[in-house]
C-alpha cells in the first residue's frame, strides 16, 4: 500500500509499473503491424533481465502480460503511445521547444523523437529511476538537450525545475503518462497549478487521466490482488493507485484560459483498429475509465 513520503526505484512500487508499461511497449514492437514502436523499451527490459527479458524471448508463461488482461493492457499502451507521440510532434511543430516529462519512468522520447534543434527535454522523476535510465542508455545520445530534474512530484517541483534552467516565459509543452493515477486528489491539483503557473501562452499540455472506480468495486479488486486469484491480479496495481480524482482536466483547465480535448480510450483503441475489452473484465472496467487530454493555453 502507498504511505505519503514512500520512495522507489524501478523494481518496486511505482517504478515497478514503469517497468511493466516498458514491457508492453516491447511487446507492441514485437507484432507484424504495431501502433508505436518504442526501440528502447527492450532495452530497459533487457538491462533488469530476468522475467522482463524472458517475456521478451517468448517464455515467463505465467506473466500477467501473458494473459487476456496483459493483451488488453498492450493494446492500451500501444495506443497510448501512439497519442502522446503525435502530441508531441505536433507541439513541436508549432514552434515548442521546451518539453517537460513529469514522472519520466522509462519514457524514451528525448532519444527517440525526431526532435528540432535547440530543444530541451525536462526528465522529472525519483533519483533512482532516473539512475536506472541513465545506466541503461549509456553510450545512446539523446535526439534532444536532455535535463534531469531529480523531484519527488509530491514536493515543490516548479522550483526545482527552474532551478535546472526552464524559462517560464517561453511556450512549453507537458506530459503526465501513466501518472495522475498514483496521486491523490490534493496533489494533482497541485500539479495542474504547477503545469498552469509556469506555461507561457501557447502552451501544450497532455495527460491521461481515469475517474475513480466504484469504491466498493475498487475494495473488491485490491482485495483480489492480495489473493492472486487471477493472472491479471498478480500485479499489484490496485494497491499503488490512489482511486481518486480532483476533477476532470478538461474542466479544470478550461476554466483558466486552456482550450482542451479529451479523447475516451476506448475511442482511441477503436480509430487504431484494436479490441475494445468487454465491459465485465478487469481490463475493461479499467479501460472505460481513462480518457486521453491534450490542451493549449489560449
Amino acid at each position: 500500500m502507498r504511505t505519503d513520503n514512500d520512495t522507489w526505484n524501478i523494481t518496486t512500487s511505482v517504478g515497478s509499473t514503469a517497468l511493466f508499461v516498458a514491457a508492453a511497449r516491447a511487446l507492441e514492437a514485437q507484432k507484424p503491424k504495431p501502433v508505436a514502436v518504442d526501440p528502447y523499451a527492450e532495452v530497459f527490459c533487457r538491462a533488469v533481465g530476468g522475467q522482463w527479458s524472458d517475456l521478451l524471448d517468448g517464455a515467463a508463461a505465467d506473466h500477467v502480460l501473458k494473459s487476456e488482461f496483459g493483451a488488453d493492457f498492450v493494446n492500451f499502451q500501444g495506443v497510448r503511445t501512439r497519442y502522446f507521440d503525435t502530441y508531441f510532434i505536433k507541439a513541436a511543430a508549432a514552434g515548442v521547444r521546451q518539453i517537460v516529462l513529469l514522472a519520466a519512468g522509462l519514457d524514451s522520447r528525448a532519444y527517440r523523437l525526431d526532435w528540432p534543434d535547440d530543444t530541451v527535454v525536462f526528465e522529472l522523476d525519483q533519483p533512482q529511476v532516473l539512475e536506472f535510465k541513465r545506466a541503461a542508455l549509456a553510450g545512446i545520445r539523446p535526439a534532444a538537450q536532455r535535463r534531469e530534474v531529480a523531484v519527488d512530484l509530491r514536493n515543490d517541483w516548479p522550483r526545482t525545475l527552474l532551478g535546472h534552467g526552464f524559462d517560464p516565459a517561453a511556450p512549453s509543452a507537458w506530459i503526465a503518462e501513466g501518472l495522475l493515477i498514483y496521486l491523490p486528489a490534493t496533489a494533482q491539483v497541485q500539479l495542474f497549478t504547477g503545469i498552469d503557473a509556469l506555461s507561457a501562452r501557447g502552451s501544450h499540455a497532455a495527460l491521461e487521466e481515469a475517474a475513480p472506480m466504484d469504491a466498493g468495486e475498487f475494495a473488491a479488486k485490491q482485495e483480489e490482488e492480495r489473493a492472486g486469484i487471477s493472472p491479471e491480479h498478480r500485479s499489484p496495481f490496485f494497491q499503488l493507485v490512489y482511486n481518486e480524482q480532483h476533477e476532470p482536466a478538461v474542466d479544470w483547465f478550461g476554466a483558466r484560459g486552456w482550450h482542451a480535448d479529451a479523447t475516451p480510450l476506448p475511442d482511441y483503441l477503436r480509430a487504431h483498429r484494436r479490441p475494445v475489452p468487454s465491459a465485465d473484465s478487469d481490463a475493461g472496467s479499467m479501460t472505460s475509465t481513462i480518457s486521453l487530454v491534450s490542451a493549449i493555453k489560449r
